[in-house]
């Protein structure tokens, strides 16, 4: 598969899942947090199909496109676990989490998915969503719409 092709197939994953995830959390009261903004395109997504939400946003960098910046008080900018932490400390409970940080290296993607995994996990209302392109722990994994290979993106529900 080229690059390209790979690519259409990340994109619809996330279109695909994001909307799903977004209906199947639609009752259950909490934040929204995106864990990497990268240019703000799963933000902006976020925010258009959950407008009532507030949405939390963790990344390094602050370099989406301009349409995309989220609120500054909504913005932890730095390192996840410190971040992570930081909202853990303010009480913010999450309906839904989107998990993109990567590396591009799978053994990287898979080990730093594991570490945060415990620091997020509390976060979640019970009953909660994480949309994750990584594996993640301590989670029930859930089957996502039929529409994304299951390999591609995963879905897990906050137990407790």
């Amino acid at each position: 598969m080229s690059r390209l092709e790979s690519m259409r197939r990340r994109l619809s994953a996330q279109i695909d899942g994001l909307n799903w995830a977004a209906e199947f959390v639609a009752l259950l009261k909490g934040d929204v947090l995106e864990l990497g903004l990268g240019n703000g395109r799963t933000y902006d997504h976020l925010r258009e199909n959950l407008p009532d939400r507030r949405i939390w946003v963790i990344d390094r960098v602050l370099q989406p496109h301009p349409s995309c910046v989220p609120p500054q008080e909504n913005f932890l900018q730095g390192e996840a676990d410190d971040m992570l932490a930081k909202l853990s400390a303010k009480g913010a409970q999450m309906a839904l989490a989107h998990y993109d940080f990567g590396f591009g290296d799978k053994e990287k993607d898979v080990a730093e998915g594991a570490r945060l995994s415990p620091l997020i996990a509390p976060l979640m209302v019970p009953g909660g969503l994480v949309v994750s392109q990584q594996p993640l722990q301590g989670f029930e994994q859930i089957s996502g719409p039929q529409t994304i290979d299951p390999e591609r993106y995963l879905f897990y529900r906050a137990v407790g």
